[in-house]
């Protein structure tokens, strides 16, 4: 096995760099059916999958954010602009949270600013994220440089080679999970400070 560590660095660092988001301008100014939304989301985050069958959005994946009050629920069976911006969260926080975190972690979003028609709205908490972590792209490209480079200083005393190769590829992958780790358990203990999400108040 023949690990070509700069190459796999680049083409990290060259992914990072091109990482977007759905433009709230993008989503259709009209309320969707189900199957609209599916097509709109698979369409929109296809370039986020790992693999070509993985599937972006289902209908039983909708059906079941709105049961478990993660998604207010439809109105005569149609979804509006703020319904795609919470299932757009939704899609990015189920990687590493779960139902009830993110239950919990959304419910003061949705509570206060979903279809309120203020002038500071869903829209705009949307936006505001996405500039803040599309402005952290270059310092994060950098972070991920510097672990690599101390991972490639690890296991100087094993055997150069193959053997070298992997272990320093292991060691890279292990300090990039230890970060995720890490971030996570905050993440996790800052939501446990929230308040447990009023499922009475929500909107029907």
């Amino acid at each position: 096995m023949t690990i070509d560590t700069k190459d796999m660095l680049n083409s990290i660092l060259s992914s990072i760099s091109r990482i977007d988001y759905v433009r709230p301008d993008s989503i259709p100014n009209i309320e969707l059916y189900m199957d609209q939304v599916t097509t709109f989301m698979e369409k929109e985050l296809s370039s986020t999958k790992r693999f070509p069958e993985d599937k972006i959005l289902t209908k039983t994946m909708i059906n079941n954010y709105a049961k478990n009050n993660l998604l207010p629920p439809p109105v005569k069976k149609k979804y509006s602009r703020e319904h795609i911006l919470v299932l757009i969260f939704i899609y990015y926080f189920k990687n590493i949270l779960s139902i009830k975190d993110i239950e919990t972690l959304l419910a003061p979003i949705t509570g206060k600013y979903f279809d309120t028609g203020g002038s500071f709205d869903l829209t705009s908490i949307y936006e505001e994220i996405c500039q803040t972590e599309k402005a952290r792209i270059d310092s994060l490209q950098k972070e991920v440089a510097r672990t690599h480079k101390a991972a490639t200083e690890s296991f100087s005393e094993a055997q150069e080679g193959e053997e070298r190769d992997y272990l320093q590829l292991f060691s890279f992958i292990c300090s990039l999970s230890f970060d995720v780790y890490v971030k996570k358990l905050i993440i996790e203990k800052l939501i446990d400070e929230l308040p447990e999400p009023d499922n009475q108040d929500k909107k029907k």
